[in-house]
């Protein structure tokens, strides 16, 4: 049924699945909305697309702890996570659909040090403004998605979408 849905191959689905045990829980994906001057932070991609700093959290760290080191990892930079955003069903958001289940979480953070260093998964780090975004990693965050962060950055006092 997934591989009809889906046109994800059927071998591909026997591996995505049968090899998990257990309840079949939707994996988590971070991403650091991080600004500066009105500007947000996206990273340059291998490909070349842009995305919000962030990644799969690990099983052996909270949220939190996964969206710095990711920020570390991708950017060099040191940050707080400070708020929550949002938590998102990436199926609702972004392309392509997945064969399984992603909850997409967004937090604002703090820079209090650091600097970029070009590392094995990002090449470039540059802040943005919402009207000049470039060619964003869709499958991973979408302006519309930004536009979110965007508005938490300059809320008084966001409050955290849930879906």
């Amino acid at each position: 049924m997934i591989s009809y849905k889906t046109d994800i191959p059927v071998e591909k689905v026997k591996d995505l699945f049968c090899n998990e045990t257990g309840y079949q829980t939707p994996k988590l994906d971070t991403r650091a909305a991080i600004f500066q001057d009105d500007k947000i932070l996206l990273v340059q991609e291998n490909n070349g697309s842009w995305s919000m700093p962030g990644g799969w959290v690990d099983v052996d760290v909270s949220v939190g702890e996964n969206v710095v080191k990711e920020v570390k990892e991708e950017t060099g930079l040191d940050v707080t996570a400070d708020l929550v955003i949002a938590i998102q069903d990436r199926e609702k958001h972004n392309l392509p659909i997945y064969a399984y289940k992603v909850c997409k979480v967004f937090v604002l953070c703090s820079v209090t040090g650091g600097s970029f260093e070009k590392n094995i998964e990002t090449v470039e780090s540059r802040y943005f403004g919402m009207d000049e975004l470039p060619q964003l990693a869709t499958e991973k965050n979408s302006e519309e998605q930004i536009r979110m962060c965007f508005e938490a950055y300059h809320s008084g006092n966001w409050k955290t979408l849930l879906e």
